[in-house]
Formats: structure tokens, sequence, C-alpha cells
């Protein structure tokens, strides 16, 4: 964040709502996982880390219950009121507002009216988790401007609760997790069943995160991720029948047991089970790999995990592969992989960091030459979480 955003912010509040007031700033990020695709949702492990692609947001108290919001990204005012919060089926990006509103007033806050400026720098459909750093950054808000006191798992508890029961999408609560609790140079993992969380070091000295967009979004993301949910379910279903003990989700699967009986499940069923049982495996060692600044591990552990979401989890798809296969023959590159659900969006890339500045421009031109499509590619920084911005 700069000082030419919070610039930019002011000016757009000050045009779309002038009366005198107190405007407050807050921030939230985006972030990219690591490691650890869809274990989430499995009551697994996840990886993640906030990245310098955040949601800013501009806000002032009202007399009234109302809730005004002007979106620089959609160039829209909308408006509701909290007293009456419905579901708006005709613009989607308000809903995510709503639903952090209702849910904070079912568990019992009190809310009056703001007049509200957002603006984002997470790029939408890139699967850098635009959506949860918007619902984080309205629940700081109404935290801090109506004295709620707030803590940051309360915070990314509502804010999950908004996307899930409100706007209908069931999503595990890494998201809204690392955008609330992130912190500089550190990643952050947490257990997905009982929300512990250890803060990981990262020596960023030796090595950059890049992140490749490939500008691509297919329609089949969310029918097909309520589908890997499914799946995981009823591989639930069929290993209790095959394996002692009471198994919840598949976290509670450990390897052996599963190779001892994995050849009596369904293929489909049998891989989406293995992809998440070695995957848990594999954000515990590439934690360790990174407390140990052991980069290479690391690298590999990355890597691998994308090569089991596209050929067991199948939730890559052709342009993703394109960027990672890219990548992977590049100098200087660690490990690969699929960030974000799938079917499009982004990866995320380790690159050792001198050679950053030619493997972007490297990187650009070889998944250009393959698909025809220019991609953005950053590096990027590892940064706190959400915060309230004073000037």
């Amino acid at each position: 964040m700069s000082a030419t955003d919070l610039y930019q912010l002011n000016e757009i509040f000050t045009n779309k709502f002038t009366d005198k007031g107190n405007i407050r700033y807050f921030r939230a990020p985006g972030r990219v996982n690591l490691i650890g695709g869809h274990t989430d949702y499995n009551d697994g492990f996840v990886l993640p880390v906030a990245i310098n692609k955040e949601m800013l947001l501009a806000a002032r108290k009202r007399e009234d219950n109302l809730i005004k919001v002007y979106s620089s990204n959609f160039e829209d005012l909308k408006s509701f009121n909290l007293d009456e919060i419905n579901f708006n089926s005709e613009v989607m990006w308000i809903n995510y507002i709503q639903g952090v509103a209702k849910f904070l007033q079912e568990a019992g806050y009190n809310l009056g009216g703001l007049d509200i400026v957002i603006s984002g720098t997470v790029p939408q459909g890139a699967g850098l988790s635009s959506s949860a750093a918007l619902e984080v950054v309205i629940a700081r808000a109404f935290s801090n401007i109506f004295d709620l006191e707030l803590d940051k798992v309360e915070m990314a508890r509502i804010a999950q609760k908004a996307e899930k029961y409100f706007v209908g999408v069931n999503c595990g609560i890494m998201d809204q997790f690392i955008s609330s609790m992130g912190r500089e140079n550190m990643a952050l993992f947490i257990d997905c069943r009982s929300w512990d969380y250890d803060l990981t070091p990262i020596k960023g000295d030796s090595f950059k995160i890049v992140v490749a967009n490939t500008k691509v979004e297919h329609e089949l993301a969310n029918s097909e991720y309520n589908k890997r949910i499914e799946e995981c379910l009823k591989a639930v279903e069929l290993l209790n029948e095959l394996l002692p003990g009471d198994i919840n989700k598949l976290r509670d699967v450990n390897l052996e047991d599963f190779n001892s009986v994995k050849e009596r499940l369904p293929e489909i069923i049998q891989k989406r089970a293995e992809h998440v049982i070695m995957e848990n495996r594999r954000v515990k060692a590439c934690k360790q790999a990174l407390q140990d600044n052991d980069l290479e591990q690391a690298g590999r552990l990355i890597t691998s995990s994308h090569n089991s979401l596209s050929n067991l989890y199948k939730v890559s798809c052709e342009e993703l592969d394109i960027m990672v296969e890219a990548a992977l023959n590049i100098e200087g590159i660690l490990g690969a992989r699929m960030t974000g659900a799938g079917f499009g969006g982004s990866t995320i890339n380790l690159v050792e960091d001198q050679a950053v500045p030619e493997f972007i421009n490297s990187l650009k031109k070889k998944y250009k030459s393959k698909t025809g499509i220019s991609p953005d590619i950053y590096e990027c920084e590892i940064v706190n979480g959400s915060n309230e911005i004073y000037i």
C-alpha cells in the first residue's frame, strides 16, 4: 500500500460522500497458499501467507442504519439497511458486506450506519482470495468504528460465516484466517479443525514468492469445487466401513491404513482421498523445510502438491499446467504449483532471489507463446494481516 493509494481512496470518498466528518481507513490482504490444496474443508492443514495485494476501505459513521458502499473496482454504489438484510441476486459483491453485517448482528454486536468506499488491488478471479480480503476489511472496520473489540480469530470466523452461509460458497476458514492473522515474513500453519495456528518464519533473503496469474477462470470452478467436497465425504463414508475407529474427515485417516484398503475404493474416490491424505503430510513437511531453510525440499514438496492436484484431485486446468511446466524449466525455480481452488487463477513460484527478474520475463514469454495470453506476473511481499491505517 502506498500513500498514492490512500490519497486516491480519500479523493473518491470525498467525491461520493460530501458531508464533513472523520474518515477512517482500513486494509486487509489477499493471500497465496504455499501448500495445502483442498485440505481445509477436510479438517486438514494449510500453510498460507498474506501478500501485498489488498483491499482498502475508507469509512465514516452515519446517523442512521444505512450502509452505503461505493466500489471503485466496479464503479458502483449500493446501499442496504441494517434492519433488513436480504441477499442481492443481481449484484454479488455487496453480499459479502451484507453477510458480515448480518452475522455480526446475529452474534449480538451493535452496529450503525456507515458510508464506505472500497478499493482493491487483489485481482478478481485470480485465486488470491479477494472475497476474504473484502469480508475481513469490513469486519475490521465495523469492529474498530463501533468498538466491538473483535479478536482476530473471531473476525475470521464471522467473515467465513458470511461467505459460507450468506453468499453460499462452501469454503473453509483458511482465506479469512490468513487475511486477519497474517504476519510479515511469516507463513501461518493452520490446523483447520482446531483453528490452532503456528507462525513459521520465512527467510526471504534467499528466495522470493512470484505469483503468475493465468488470466483464465473457468465456469466449472464452483460446481467442481462442491463435487470434490461430496467426493471427500463419500470417501469418509466408505473408509468408515473399511477401517476401525471413527473417521469424521479425511484428516483422520493415516497413510498406512489407507494403503491397506485403497484398492477396495472406487477409483475416483481413491484418488481424491489419496491427494488429501498425502497433502496433509506434505504441508507438515514443508513447514519443517522452511523452518530449516531447506528451500530445495520446500520446492520439491510444492511441485509435488501441484502434480497431485492436477493428476489425483483434478482441479487444475490446461493453462495452470502450462504455467507450472514453463516455470519448472526456467533457471532459478525451486518449486511451482497452482494456488486457490483451481480451474484457472494463479500459480505460486518459489524463485531464487537473484533469478527473479529474468524468471518473470522468461515465464511471460513462455506462457504467451503456448496460450496466446499475456499473464500478470509479480513478485509478492509477505505482509501483516488486517489493520486500521492511521494518517
